[in-house]
C-alpha cells in the first residue's frame, strides 16, 4: 500500500512507519517538528527510516502544505500528528492545541474526502476524551467528559472524523490510545521522566498521591492496532479503545521500574496536576471483536525495553 504517516518523527509515528516499511509498504512521512520537544530527538527517530528506499520524508505543517496533492495517490493514511500533553494545554498554549489537533485534522479530512484511492484513514485519538466518566472499565459507549483542554481537542477531532465518514464516506477509524510507553517515548511522559531520574540517581516526582492508575500500552501493540485498523474492512466508521491490559498505580509501576533497574529512588510528592484523570482502564472488547486485537507485551517486558533505550539515550 501507498501510505501516509503524519507526525512520523514522533514516538508512535516513527515506530508505525518502520513497521509499514518492514512489511513492504511505501511510506511518505510528514512532520512539522513542532517545539513540544527536541528536534534532535525526533531526527534520531527517523534515522533507520531514512535508510529505506521505501520511505520518503516531507517536512511541513498540515495547516499549510498541499494535502490534496499529497493524498492523491495514498491508500492508507495514519494521522498521528498533533500537540500532545495534558498539563501544558491550559491558558495561552491552548491555541497551539486547537491549531494542531482540530484545524489540521479538519484540513486533512477535507483532502481525504476528495482522495480517489483512499481505502482507510486511521486517527490517533486518546483516552483523555473520557475524563470524569466514573464507571470502569471505560467503554466506547460512555459519555465523554474530558477534564483537560487537550482532551477536548482530541474529542473534537474525533467528532470531525465521524462527521466526514457519515457525510462524505471518508473511510475513517478512530483509535483511543491508553497511556502509550516504550522506546522513544516523549521526554515529558511519566515513564521517560521516572526512568531517567532513576537511572541518573535523582528523585522521582509524582503528582498527587501516586495511587492513580493507568492502563499502560506498549508502543508495539499500538502499532499493531493501527495496521489491523487499516486492513480490517469492518473497522470503518468505528471508534475503539486500544490498551495494554496493564492497569496499575503509578507507585506500583515505579516499584517495577526499580526492580528491573536494580536501583532505588526517592519519591517526592507534588500537588495534583489539573486535568489529570484519576484512573484509566479500558474495555477493549470492540477492538478484540472487530480487529482481533490483543495486547502482546506485558508491562515488565515493555519497561525493560524503555529503560534500555533511556540508558543508551542518556549514556547512563
Amino acid at each position: 500500500m501507498r501510505c501516509l504517516v503524519t507526525g512520523v518523527a514522533g514516538f508512535v509515528g516513527s515506530h508505525l512507519a518502520e513497521r509499514l516499511v518492514a512489511e513492504g509498504h511505501e511510506v511518505l512521512g510528514i512532520d512539522a517538528f513542532i517545539t513540544a520537544y527536541s528536534r534532535e530527538l525526533k531526527e534520531a527517530n527517523l534515522e533507520a527510516l531514512c535508510r529505506s528506499p521505501r520511505f520518503q520524508f516531507l517536512e511541513g505543517d498540515l495547516s499549510e502544505i498541499d494535502l490534496p496533492a499529497i493524498l492523491a495517490h495514498r491508500e492508507w493514511v495514519f494521522h498521528q500528528a498533533g500537540q500532545a500533553g495534558v498539563r501544558t494545554s491550559w491558558g495561552e498554549h491552548f491555541s497551539v492545541y486547537t491549531q494542531c489537533n482540530i484545524l489540521a485534522t479538519q484540513r486533512l479530512l477535507e483532502a481525504a474526502a476528495h482522495s480517489p484511492h483512499l481505502k482507510r484513514l486511521v486517527f490517533a485519538s486518546s483516552s483523555s476524551v473520557y475524563g470524569k466518566t466514573a464507571e470502569l472499565p471505560l467503554s466506547e459507549g460512555a459519555l465523554p467528559l474530558p477534564v483537560s483542554p487537550y482532551g477536548v481537542t482530541k474529542l473534537a477531532a474525533e467528532h470531525l472524523c465521524m462527521l466526514y465518514w457519515h457525510n462524505y464516506g471518508v473511510p475513517v477509524v478512530a483509535l483511543r490510545y491508553f497511556t502509550v510507553y516504550g522506546p522513544r517515548q516523549r521526554p515529558d511522559m511519566s515513564f521517560h521522566i521516572f526512568g531517567k531520574a532513576l537511572l541518573s540517581g535523582q528523585s522521582i516526582d509524582v503528582y498527587g498521591d501516586g495511587e492513580q492508575t493507568r492502563d499502560f500500552t506498549y508502543v508495539d501493540d499500538i502499532v499493531t492496532a493501527n495496521v489491523l485498523a487499516a486492513e480490517t474492512k469492518l473497522a470503518e466508521g468505528v471508534v475503539m479503545n486500544i490498551a495494554g491490559g496493564s492497569r496499575i498505580s503509578l507507585l506500583d509501576a515505579i516499584d517495577k521500574m526499580q526492580e528491573i533497574a536494580g536501583r532505588k529512588a526517592h519519591v517526592r510528592y507534588l500537588a495534583e496536576a489539573k486535568g489529570d484523570m484519576r484512573d484509566t482502564y479500558a474495555d477493549i472488547a470492540t477492538a478484540e471483536r472487530i480487529l482481533g486485537f490483543r495486547p502482546r507485551v506485558e508491562l515488565g517486558q515493555g519497561l525493560d525495553a524503555e529503560l534500555k533505550y533511556l540508558r543508551q539515550l542518556y549514556n547512563l
